[in-house]
């Protein structure tokens, strides 16, 4: 259900967010990804105000309904993907709520660095046509993405929320991606046990954030994103850990290991891998920001 309003009653609608968001330091390019998550305007058009003389653009919620929305921005700090609904992500659309994080753009670099690595894989045929695995993948950004970009592999994507796998699976249906992607849900590998030993790859953003530092997030993210995909364990390494151990059991010989991590454990992680003596080819890799955000490893040959 949608409502058609003039340009100039968004022009002013907007004036006032604005205004509201300056006075309580929220940034003020959220109004305009609040309107355009909303309507079909540009971010140049709000810019340069090019809709003012409209006399009716359609809006998905009525201006009464997008005011209740951005006072809960101000006043609880709610993310404005979570009052959209929506969010953009490399080039999928994706439905995203407080079932699910909302994808990062420093995520958007690992579906790159998994799709070189294969490519350079000695097995890159095997790699590219096999079965590769998402693990905890929340609304089914990383998996939607890797189907996108390796078309002959066969992709399953694991939750152990039922409430995430039902958002991913309704990315996959919005993007045209049901039937390059299986769904399970499950911890980690054990609803897989039937290709232990197969998998060509497994790609993952766990819980990598401490205990502690989960309160002292951004409200945004502590007051509204699900803790457990934040939560990794008194040192954020708990997930990490399981996973190291457990996925050399579920590669085959050659396949790809790659995982998100935050700031700081990059070292560590590598360092455990090394000392499983299961893997090689451990390599440390940045984000666009220069931060070591990856690491990613194959299972010895």
């Amino acid at each position: 259900m949608s409502d058609a309003v003039s340009g100039q009653a968004i022009h002013q609608w907007r004036k006032w967010a604005v205004e509201l968001a300056r006075s309580n330091n929220v940034n003020l390019v959220e109004v305009d990804w609040l309107l355009q998550g909303v309507t079909s305007l540009t971010g140049s058009a709000l810019r340069l105000e090019t809709y003012r003389s409209q006399p009716d653009i359609p809006v998905t919620f009525s201006l009464e309904e997008l005011t209740r929305r951005w006072q809960q921005r101000i006043t609880h700090r709610t993310p404005v993907q979570y009052l959209v609904g929506e969010t953009p992500w490399r080039d999928l659309t994706l439905t995203v709520t407080p079932d699910v994080l909302i994808p990062r753009p420093e995520t958007e670099l690992i579906v790159e660095i998994a799709s070189e690595l294969a490519s350079q894989s000695p097995i890159k045929e095997q790699i590219l046509a096999g079965h590769w695995a998402d693990l905890g993948t929340g609304s089914g950004a990383i998996a939607l993405s890797l189907a996108r970009q390796l078309p002959t592999a066969t992709i399953h994507a694991v939750d152990i929320s039922s409430a995430a796998l039902k958002i991913a699976k309704s990315n996959a249906r919005r993007n045209h991606l049901t039937d390059h992607i299986t769904f399970h849900e499950g911890s980690w590998l054990t609803s897989l046990t039937f290709l232990e030993g197969n998998l060509s790859a497994i790609v993952s953003n766990p819980p990598y954030i401490p205990t502690c530092t989960v309160s002292t997030l951004q409200p945004e993210v502590a007051h509204h994103e699900p803790h457990l995909a934040l939560d990794g364990g008194p040192d954020g390494l708990d997930s990490l850990k399981h996973l190291i151990v457990s996925s050399a059991d579920y590669l085959r010989l050659g396949g790809l290991f790659l995982t998100e991590l935050m700031a700081g454990q990059s070292e560590t992680i590598a360092d455990l891998m090394a000392h499983q003596d299961r893997y090689t080819q451990i390599v440390i890799h940045k984000d666009l920001s220069g931060i070591q955000r990856f690491v990613s490893a194959c299972k010895a040959l």
